[in-house]
């Protein structure tokens, strides 16, 4: 008897996609406002995750160098290494580097763009943020 939820079509096998763990850990800590042990992390992501899977992916994005850490207790505590627009910022600039045809891209992704984010985009490529705020880091309050 073959009963393998896999093959209904619309069914998922219960494993997350590839990058889904990471980027769940990830949202946990750029939620957070301060750095959180593995336990924490774990407790904050839905479904019922072992300690020692949260702690690889924690693990392998400090090896990336996506976190830092620091001694807590006989652990650690992690939090981002950069912000979480600075993160998006550059995991989009590497999709369009590795992209074949850079101009495609660049016309799709603008073309999908809403009203509002083309009209902010407009506003930041003519060096005209006016009285919203740019979002930049080197800013004051």
């Amino acid at each position: 008897m073959h009963d393998r939820k896999s093959d209904e079509p619309g069914a998922t096998s219960g494993r997350r996609a590839r990058g889904e763990l990471e980027s769940g850990v990830l949202a946990a800590l750029y939620g957070a406002t301060e750095p959180l042990t593995a336990r924490q992390v774990r407790d904050g992501l839905p479904g019922d995750l072992a300690y020692t899977t949260v702690l690889t992916i924690l693990s392998r994005l400090y090896d990336k160098g996506m976190l830092v850490r620091h001694r807590a207790g006989r652990g650690y505590a992690y939090a981002p290494a950069r912000d979480e627009a600075a993160h998006t910022a550059e995991r989009m600039r590497s999709l369009l580097e590795h992209g074949a045809d850079r101009e495609a891209v660049l016309t799709r992704f603008v073309s999908e763009l809403s009203e509002e984010d083309e009209q902010l985009l407009q506003r930041l490529l003519s060096g005209h943020d006016g009285p919203q705020h740019s979002g930049r880091a080197d800013e004051g309050p």
